[in-house]
């Protein structure tokens, strides 16, 4: 029998704990589920969005000094709307994320940026299609929903290998089926 692990949660180590608490629940409305020492003497602050997941992020304290490279590609987070991915990007810029960058990937509307640690994040919501990646071209995001739908798909269709997403994950269901 094929096992098919679902990521459930990321932690991460911080310099300013605190900072990052305030950056993650202001920017992304993370709640701190939980905080306290562990064993090891480091200070952990668990948090979550979702009244089923204790925690989808954990920050630890003790980060060490990396000398200028973050070790961190990416941390992820979905939203449920246009207006959602909206939210966060205005936050994130009130709250001194830098290195904003608005991308469609065809399969997702994203935002990136980098928190006040220097570790990426993206907020992202799936779109109905399906492009084969890596993929990325810039849209505006202060479009109406609307007319970011239409560009996206127009774009989708022009890009060989477009799908609808149903018809990719019917394909994939097959795929991890066998």
């Amino acid at each position: 029998m094929a096992i098919h692990a679902r990521l459930a949660h990321v932690g991460i180590y911080a310099h300013d704990k605190p900072k990052l608490e305030k950056f993650y629940s202001e920017v992304l409305g993370l709640v701190v589920t939980d905080s306290g020492p562990a064993r090891s003497g480091m200070e952990l602050t668990f948090m979550s969005a979702s009244p089923g997941n204790h925690h989808q992020f954990v920050i630890v304290s003790g980060r060490p000094d990396t000398a200028g490279f973050n070790p961190i590609n990416q941390i992820s987070f979905m939203v449920d709307s246009l207006g959602d991915l909206r939210t966060v990007h205005n936050r994130a810029l009130e709250h001194g994320a830098t290195e904003m960058r608005v991308t469609t990937h065809g399969n997702a509307w994203s935002c990136y940026f980098k928190d006040p640690e220097g570790n990426t994040v993206e907020a992202y919501l799936d779109t109905p299609f399906h492009v084969p990646q890596p993929h990325g071209a810039p849209f505006d995001l202060m479009k109406s929903d609307e007319e970011i739908m239409k560009e996206t798909e127009a774009h989708c269709r022009a890009t060989p290998g477009f799908m609808m997403m149903d018809e990719y994950q019917a394909l994939m269901a097959k795929r991890l089926a066998s």
